[in-house]
């Protein structure tokens, strides 16, 4: 809320009356806040209400950095670069070693059926509390990053959840039925009703948190309405696990939830850290809601998970790098970062990685890590080129034919661009050419803009086109070479995985704007369909398709306002038109887009069979002729030139559509076509006898096939 000078009912006011919630001093929106009698006027707010100041920095991290999504995680980062670096530091984390248990005996049991999927399960046991509002540290802690404080045991857990990294939950427990909690899944379409008061229907592979008679908590996601902590709950049970990433993952894309749990449970929280993180909670727990530790901790860990194994070469450590880092630095940092030495030789050093550095896996990573403590900025620009380049001409037929069309089309102005394959799940819904359901979904996005794979090359190309217009480049020329992906149910086959999905290489153009820009010699032209389709046919003339083994039919495509399908040998290879209105307006795009895609892939199969031949130019002359040509409305311009050219296979060399008018002086439901007839031998020179001859032919092969009357 900004509090500034305005008017109310035309008197002029220097203030205003708040509610709790509109200047964060509590959540309470129920009406405006009253103060005592003995509120001393003047005093500032923050000092009444005791606000504490602090300073709060977003830090931005990376998709696979989750050992940095907490305070701590930032602090042992920003603690091993202050030691690089020389600089006075010092790195605590709040000790757990005053834990003690007030009583040995008792405590809720834990069974854990499923370990594949929850590797370690701790929890613990609390009763006695008193469940109130949370004190003013700790609900100003929660407040200035943005989460809502709701009582002292569920703001521990979400202050505990931001300060370590490790989702924690707490359960009611009267509601843990059997005094035993049960680490299960339930049986198909059982019903469960969550936080938010939405009942859920479960798969079987969704892991729950149950007592011996319900769930109470998807596992790692989203907690259950019934066993969550109320005013009026005494007792709780603390809950502190190791869940298998996948599992967590496929459970929140399932049921559509992205929690903070979820969130970092399925990047990888740290195994190791279940205990800590319990011992934590119940130290606060018992310093704010009081009460008594009951039982030892239950911690279920059958199969440990070890460190990971890497072997770091100093040579590749150098080679990356650009520089020789002595040996010594390179430990320290390491050393730093809490990797641990295992052994080491003269070549390498064995590494031990830490649990919670899921991150680190190669040494690459850990190479990485080295410069990234090191520092970018030490490392200076070489004047020599490290780096090993190759090039050679492709070899294989696809990549050669494929270079030789960049190497056309970018002679005749189009600027290649390369889209990301993954895509917005919102282009395919509601889309009968390209259906969701035929498209590859992805278990883990990492936003909705990345959601599925692309089908099409169309919406990349058209983002493309919107950035550029954006930045007032309106005249423009794409082709893109991509893959497509797909699923098809029907190919799908029991035992295999893999059977129903296909992914394609397909060729996209694009042109809209201007063909040519304002010059004092000749006219601007805009683009068009036909210019497109000009350089469709140059594509397919370049690959060695002739004229006869190429047509065009008409097309109900739902992306084009008009469109027109592309078969070589009678099989459809592509389409091309005119992008529909309603897809331009999605991109804010106002002006017309011609786009034409074609698989590549299925280009190159047509062309496998036959060879490009020279062909020497004729020495004998052509000859043009016109024929007015008047047809039905329904009659395409394709079916005369396949009716000509099918009526005069080695003497029509050409055939162009030069004027066509509907109006007046026509019988109804008739339009005329004016078409020029280029003929050649390339033997001898044609006579008028022969010619006559080949156009009568042609001109009674239209009438009888067409019903094509001259004018």
């Amino acid at each position: 809320v900004t509090i500034k000078r305005s008017k109310i009912r035309g008197e002029e006011s220097f203030g205003m009356i708040c509610a709790e919630d509109e200047i964060g001093i509590g959540t309470s929106h129920e009406g405006i806040i009253v103060l005592p009698d003995d509120a001393e006027v003047g005093m500032l707010a923050k000092d009444y209400y005791n606000v504490k100041s602090d300073f709060v920095l977003e830090v931005d991290i990376t998709p696979n950095r989750i050992d940095a999504a907490s305070h701590y995680g930032v602090a042992r980062d920003l603690a091993a670069y202050l030691k690089q670096s020389g600089k006075p530091f010092s790195l605590t984390k709040p000790s757990v070693d005053g834990f003690k248990t007030d009583k040995s005996e008792g405590g809720i049991d834990v069974v854990v059926e499923n370990s594949a999927a929850c590797p370690r399960y701790s929890g613990l046991t609390v009763r006695g509390v008193t469940v109130k509002e949370s004190p003013d540290w700790l609900k100003n802690k929660l407040l200035v990053i943005g989460l809502r404080p709701i009582n002292n045991i569920v703001d521990i857990t979400n202050f505990i959840l931001h300060e370590t990294g490790h989702p924690m939950h707490a359960f009611d427990v009267n509601y843990i039925e059997g005094n035993t909690v049960v680490v299960r899944t339930l049986p198909r379409k059982s019903k469960f009703l969550t936080l938010d008061e939405q009942e859920r229907e479960l798969n079987e592979n969704d892991l729950m948190i149950c007592n011996t008679k319900e769930g109470m908590c998807i596992a790692g996601v989203f907690g259950g309405l019934k066993s969550g902590v109320t005013e009026s709950t005494t007792d709780v049970f603390l809950e502190s696990a190791y869940f298998n990433p996948t599992w967590v993952r496929k459970t929140a894309r399932r049921h559509g939830l992205n929690t903070d749990s979820s969130f970092r449970f399925e990047r990888g929280a740290d195994p190791g850290n279940t205990v800590y993180v319990l011992k934590r909670a119940a130290m606060l727990i018992k310093e704010i809601a009081g009460g008594e530790i009951e039982g030892e901790i239950r911690d279920i860990y059958p199969v440990k998970i070890n460190n990971a194994q890497v072997v770091l070469p100093f040579r590749k450590v150098n080679s990356l790098i650009g520089k020789e880092i002595p040996k010594e630095t390179i430990k320290n940092i390491l050393q730093s970062l809490d990797i641990e030495t295992e052994n080491e030789s003269e070549e390498a050093l064995t590494l031990s990685i830490p649990t919670y550095r899921v991150d680190v896996t190669r040494d690459v990573d850990v190479i990485e890590e080295i410069l990234r403590i090191y520092g970018y900025n030490n490392v200076d620009f070489s004047d020599s080129l490290r780096a090993n380049l190759s090039y050679q001409t492709p070899t294989d037929r696809k990549h050669k034919l494929q270079t030789l069309i960049s190497e056309q089309l970018t002679a005749s102005g189009f600027s290649e661009i390369m889209n990301n394959s993954l895509t917005r799940k919102s282009y395919y819904e509601d889309n009968t050419t390209f259906p969701g359901e035929n498209g590859v979904k992805l278990l883990n996005p990492l936003s909705n803009d990345l959601g599925v794979m692309r089908q099409t090359l169309l919406y990349g190309g058209l983002e493309s086109i919107a950035y550029n217009r954006n930045r007032k480049h309106y005249d423009l020329h794409f082709y893109e070479f991509g893959n497509c992906y797909f699923f098809d149910t029907d190919r799908k086959q029991e035992g295999n995985i893999l059977s129903g999905y296909s992914e394609e290489t397909h060729l996209g153009l694009w042109i809209c704007g201007d063909s040519n820009p304002k010059n004092w010699a000749a006219p601007q032209t805009e683009t068009s369909v036909f210019q497109l389709k000009a350089h469709i046919e140059n594509i397919l003339n370049r690959l060695g398709f002739t004229q006869n083994q190429v047509t065009f039919e008409s097309t109900q495509s739902g992306i084009y306002a008009s469109g027109m399908n592309i078969r070589t040998f009678n099989r459809q290879i592509g389409s091309f038109g005119i992008i529909s209105g309603n897809i331009l307006k999605k991109f804010d795009i106002d002006t017309d887009v011609f786009f034409a895609e074609m698989s590549w892939d299925a280009l190159l199969k047509e062309t496998s069979a036959s060879e490009v031949h020279f062909s020497e130019i004729s020495r004998f002359p052509s000859v043009s002729r016109d024929l007015a040509l008047l047809v039905d409305k329904s009659v395409t311009f394709a079916a005369i030139e396949q009716t000509a050219k099918k009526a005069e296979r080695k003497l029509l060399q050409e055939l162009s559509l030069f004027d066509v008018y509907e109006g007046k002086n026509l019988p109804e439901g008739k339009k005329s076509y004016a078409v020029n007839f280029v003929l050649q031998d390339k033997e001898k020179t044609l006579n008028d006898k022969q010619i006559d001859a080949v156009m009568q032919k042609i001109q009674q092969n239209l009438e009888k096939e067409l019903g094509a009357l001259l004018r």
